[in-house]
């Protein structure tokens, strides 16, 4: 598949009025659309201010922030991520934390103590998403190999989920391969238990390295896939760039409308499976066009 695009496309809001952005014009109205996006987390080592700055020098005006410390979900660094959002007008969609491989002997746990601790850095990190104007906090969860059982694992997924949305943040469970959440059954299960609480991130690398279908998660997970990660992949790679392999998008975006998804494609990549910075900005533009043509 081979997709080029020279426009790129985002949604802004000013005085309650939603924008479509792109090369050389700009269209007023409401817009139902999912919209496209780069996550800080492709620009590994770099800082996450420094990350975010290359971004939106480039043009991305929707953005993930990860973030790979404390202090870069803490002030000052909050505060100078913000001056560039107003400066470049960009819309921080979610947040995603570097404590993610914490989670098991913290949050899912049954230590009282780190799971207090773990819970108050969670509310730190929520009281800068409202800062920052994110609005999905992305979960890894409990690795496979953890004792942590489905009953206390839904219990503590619920506590988070209760304490995000104290913050009008909504906490989002991603499919990761490693993790008791790398298995649609676990995923399925969440969903029945937990019904429109139990909100998901589709990453697809993370699904081809589980051996699964991504589109067998959107056909099981439905409405309730709120945020997605988004890479390309042919034969023998799981993660490049979009429109370096072979998968098809259109066929994902297609399925994703199908449940009414009107979320975040979001475009993260690790460091080692793209070239320069610019392959982000071009990723972005060619899942942008698939996106305006589909919907």
């Amino acid at each position: 598949m081979a997709i080029h695009s020279k426009q790129k496309f985002a949604l802004t809001a000013e005085n309650n009025v939603y924008f479509l952005l792109s090369a050389g014009y700009c269209q007023s109205g409401v817009i139902d659309s999912m919209k496209v996006g780069v996550s800080t987390a492709s620009l590994y080592p770099l800082h996450a201010e420094d990350a975010f700055r290359t971004l939106c020098e480039m043009g991305i005006k929707t953005i993930e922030v990860f973030a790979n410390s404390t202090c870069e979900g803490e002030e000052p660094c909050v505060s100078e991520i913000i001056a560039m959002q107003k400066e470049y007008a960009v819309d921080i969609t979610s947040f995603h934390p570097f404590s993610s491989p914490m989670e098991s002997v913290f949050l899912f746990s049954t230590y009282d103590r780190r799971i207090d601790e773990m819970m108050t850095l969670y509310r730190s990190f929520f009281k800068s998403m409202n800062k920052l104007g994110a609005r999905l906090f992305v979960l890894h969860g409990a690795i496979s190999s953890s004792k942590c059982t489905d009953e206390h694992y839904l219990k503590q997924f619920s506590m988070l989920s209760d304490a995000g949305r104290e913050y009008g943040v909504t906490v989002a469970q991603e499919n990761v391969s490693y993790c008791l959440s790398g298995r649609l059954e676990f995923l399925k299960m969440m969903k029945d238990k937990l019904g429109d609480k139990a909100k998901f991130v589709l990453d697809l690398k993370q699904a081809r390295r589980s051996r699964e279908d991504p589109l067998d998660y959107i056909k099981e997970l439905g409405e309730n896939i709120a945020h997605c990660h988004i890479s390309d992949a042919d034969n023998e790679r799981d993660c490049l760039a979009v429109g370096a392999g072979c998968f098809d998008f259109e066929e994902l975006i297609k399925a994703l409308k199908a449940q009414g998804f009107d979320g975040t494609l979001i475009v993260e990549l690790y460091r080692q499976n793209y070239g320069e910075f610019t392959e982000l900005k071009t990723s972005a533009e060619r899942l942008s066009e698939i996106v305006q043509k589909l919907l």
